[in-house]
């Protein structure tokens, strides 16, 4: 079983940025996760990607609404993966969800098998 945890949300205003942390525990963490990824979701909207990491291979991928702004990393030996938001905007408020798979398309919130419970980011413009 894998469990996640986020942090780091708050209220921020529009310029600033804010550093958020997903904590993976569990005894089959580092055998089972593949892929970690950050997903969003504001009140009466649907969750949306926001960026992603292939654990293994490296590579990273992110919305075009945050592209060049946010920063998805991780620190293997603390189990821990970063997103880092710079330059924030008023419509960068949602609950930020950390998820994890043993695979599938980084994107698709249905590729995931496990979910933190979401930190709340409030951006005032």
């Amino acid at each position: 079983q894998v469990q996640l945890v986020e942090s780091g949300g708050g209220l921020a205003q529009a310029g600033d940025s804010l550093t958020l942390s997903c904590v993976g525990s569990g005894r089959t963490f580092t055998s089972s996760v593949y892929t970690m990824a950050w997903f969003r979701q504001a009140p009466g909207e649907v969750r949306e990607f926001v960026a992603g990491l292939a654990l293994f291979q490296g590579f990273t991928r992110y919305a075009e609404a945050v592209k060049g702004r946010f920063t998805i990393s991780t620190d293997d030996a603390k189990n821990t993966v970063y997103l880092r938001m710079n330059t924030l905007k008023s419509e960068d408020s949602a609950i930020y969800h950390c998820a994890a798979s043993r695979g599938g398309i980084l994107e698709d919130p249905g590729s995931y098998d496990y979910w933190g419970q979401g930190t709340q980011v409030t951006v005032s413009s």
